[in-house]
This record gives C-alpha cells, structure tokens and sequence, in this order.
C-alpha cells in the first residue's frame, strides 16, 4: 500500500513465515497456559456510559463511519436485531460468529470504555484481554484516527441494548485458541494512521483513506494467504468472500471495459451500472449501506477505486480474439438454455429493465466461475429493504451439469475465453456451503 504509517511496528520477514506453522502451534501451547492473555480490565466495574451524554453531532459522524465500515452486515443475523451478532461468518479455518456490538453490559459492549473500544479498534484485543479473530478487520480499522474510532463508539453506545448471546465459534485447535492470533498480529498487524499521499487530490487522499481504514475494501478484494492475510503484493487482485469472488480491481480486472470514477460512484450509490451490471453478494450489503453515506464521501471513494484500475483503452474486442477451448456439444446444449431462460432480458438491449449485455459482464470474464454460479442459481436482487434492478434466481429450475453448459455458451460467445474448469464441481461447493451456512445460522 502506497500510504506512510505513523510508528509502524515491526514485522516478521519471510524466514519467518516459513516457521509460522510451527510458531502458530508454539503460540497457542503459551496461551492456553492461564493468564496469559494480553492485559485486560476483566473483572473491573466500568459504569456504561449514559446515552444522554454523548453528543449528536458526534453520533452522525460515526453513523456515517459504521456505515461505510458495514458493520451492520456482518454484525447482525439473518432475522435478528440490529448489531447483535451472531451471524455466522465462514472462513477457512471454520465458522465464527459475529459478536454483539449492542451497549448490553452483559453480552455486548455495554461495559466498554471508549479506551477499550479504541484498543479493540486498533490491536485486536477485547476489554477482557481476549484477542479477537481478524475476521474483524482490525487490522484496517487500525489506520483509522482515533477521532473517528471515538465518533464510531459514540454511534454504538446510543443504539438500543439487546441481550443476546451469541453461539460460540466452531474453530479446531491451534485456531480454537485465542492467544495464538499474537503471532498473527506480530506478522501482519502495523500501528499507525493512514497518512495522504502527496501530490494525490484532497478527495482521492480521502477515498483511499475511507477505502483503506474503514471500508477495508482489500479485505475482500485481495487474495489471501495460507494464515488468513491480505497478500500486500497483489493489492486489489481479487479475493474470495462469502462464495463469491470479489473481482480484481487492479490493472488486472477481468471487467471488459474499465472503471470510470463516474461509474463506480454511480454503481455504489445505485446497486447498478450500465457498463458493468448489478451489485450482488456482499456488495448489496454494502451498496445498501452507502445509502446513508453523503455523496462527497462516495465520490471520494470512487475516485480512489477508480484510480487502482486505470489501464489502456477497452480489452473486449481483444479478448474476443482470443479463442475458447470449449466442447462443442456443450457449448450448443448451453445455448439452448439461454436461448430458453436468458435471452429475453440479455438480448434486445433491454438494459433498462437492468438485464446487462453479457459482453460487458465481469462474471462471464473473470477467472472463476464462481459469481456466475452464484447469480444464476441465486439471482440477484436488493438488499432487504431496497428497491431497484433484480434477476430471478434458477437454482431450483437448473441443474449442476446444465449450468455447467450455459456457462460454457457464455464464456465463448460473449467473453471468447477458454472455458472455465468443473463448473459443475462450482455449483456443488457452492450449495455445499450455503447449506453449513444455514445450518450454522440455525445454532
């Protein structure tokens, strides 16, 4: 990342990585030794702090801030209250869920000084002592000012109180123990607040900043490693979030036109954009959220998004010279398919109803057919509450092998790429793991 840090801690180099696994088991042999979680206030009386005297000003402010950070998404479970946790959150190591942010003295926040939300905020570590899992981006919200993290408590503490406890994570040892994240922390985890670049623009200094700190955008847009970590040398190449496949939005974004400023402020305030198509998956929750975001704060956003795919002119006529290795037959069988299911909306330019041509869709030229899978079997539509384009979902209509075809018609006639391998296998996984999911959601 192209920001200076203010105090940057020092960071383990590849020698060590190439220890962490057995440094991994070492850390949480240490800290399943009681006491020796990091030093923390549990057990001390801390009187909650009174709504009444919080400032309003202060609490807009971080409406604003928890917005943009989309804590209300993964922080709120299907059908339950507003920033009470328990949504299960997978990760390869296993499922933890979302803890309760509500001012509960008993089972959320309640007791938590503004000090102890900073500590949690910027190192990971909980009023208890307990290091938190870094499915909680701290490590983004860590180049955040402390200024904004006191507006953010502000906004939480003045939310209404729900007691809930919320089901304990499904983790095998040495992830099942919270000490071991040190090492975590001592690998990838720096101090220091995100500084503008010079001579960047004051607002896209402001969009990297909302994007890097509180957004943390990367966190689902970047590939990660064997421990869980933003691989920092392929910022923005793409990652892997809930099924989906946030999609590269580096110099190797798969998007066969590239990203205008306009566009990408028109798609995060819309849900939708001509060129590019519909917001799906985790980016309706946060298309849904940046609702309640003001316009300067977007744009800003944009224009820093925009600025990380800047590249030559338009690739799709050259990618359709690139050939496909699909099978015949297959590729025939799939255009029958869309030719029964698909082409009334994708042909005709019906774009206003919000049916994208298929020669601009990222879906159909990324490297995985990942976000393909998803959208044909599960559709798209708004974030609960929202209104705008939608797509029906054909999961219950369309078998694992007939999309299998139709994605191999689509890949050669509109994105002319080789076909994409064991899509069929993609759509098991992904039922696969919408089902742990549901299952999860029922503990």
């Amino acid at each position: 990342m192209p920001f200076p840090l203010l105090s940057p801690r020092s960071k383990l180099g590849r020698a060590g990585l190439r220890t962490a696994a057995f440094a991994f088991g070492c850390a949480a042999l240490v800290a399943s030794v009681p006491g020796c979680a990091a030093p923390g206030a549990e057990g001390a009386h801390v009187t909650p702090v009174s709504p009444l005297s919080i400032d309003d000003a202060l609490v807009r402010k971080g409406a604003t801030l928890a917005a943009i950070g989309n804590c209300a998404s993964c922080h709120t479970a299907e059908h339950g209250k507003s920033y009470a946790g328990g949504r299960p959150l997978a990760t390869p190591f296993g499922t933890i869920y979302a803890t309760n942010i509500t001012p509960d003295p008993e089972t959320g926040i309640g007791r938590y000084s503004s000090a102890d939300f900073l500590r949690a905020m910027h190192e990971g570590i909980a009023r208890d002592g307990r290091h938190l899992y870094p499915v909680f981006p701290y490590d983004h919200f860590a180049l955040a000012t402390p200024a904004d993290v006191q507006a953010i408590y502000a906004f939480l503490m003045t939310r209404a109180p729900v007691q809930v406890q919320v089901p304990r994570n499904h983790l095998p040892f040495p992830v099942s123990v919270r000490g071991s994240v040190a090492l975590w922390n001592a690998l990838y985890l720096k101090d220091g607040v995100l500084q503008p670049v010079p001579g960047q623009s004051a607002q896209w200094n402001r969009g990297a900043y909302l994007a890097e700190a509180l957004a943390h955008c990367s966190a689902c847009h970047t590939p990660r490693n064997l421990l869980g970590a933003e691989k920092k040398a392929l910022p923005y190449a793409g990652g892997e979030a809930d099924g989906w496949h946030p999609p590269a939005l580096n110099r190797s974004s798969a998007a066969p036109t590239p990203w205008t400023s306009e566009q990408v402020y028109t798609y995060l305030r819309r849900g939708s954009e001509d060129a590019h198509g519909l917001a799906g998956g985790p980016m309706a929750e946060v298309v849904s959220n940046l609702s309640r975001v003001p316009d300067d704060d977007v744009r800003a956003i944009a224009v820093y998004i925009a600025s990380l795919s800047a590249q030559p002119a338009p690739i799709a006529k050259a990618r359709a010279a690139e050939g496909s290795s699909g099978d015949a037959q297959t590729v025939a069988r799939g255009q029958v398919i869309y030719a029964g299911a698909c082409a009334s909306c994708h042909d005709g330019g019906r774009r206003g109803n919000g049916a994208l041509d298929l020669s601009l869709s990222t879906a159909v030229a990324m490297p995985t057919p990942a976000n393909l899978v998803q959208i044909v079997r599960n559709g798209l539509t708004p974030a609960a509450g929202e209104r705008g384009a939608w797509m029906p979902a054909f999961g219950a209509a369309i078998t694992d092998a007939q999309l299998a075809d139709l994605a191999a018609y689509l890949r050669e006639h509109f994105a002319g790429k080789p076909a994409w391998k064991d899509v069929a296998g993609a759509a098991k996984k992904v039922r696969e793991e919408q089902a742990k999911l549901s299952q999860a959601s029922a503990r």
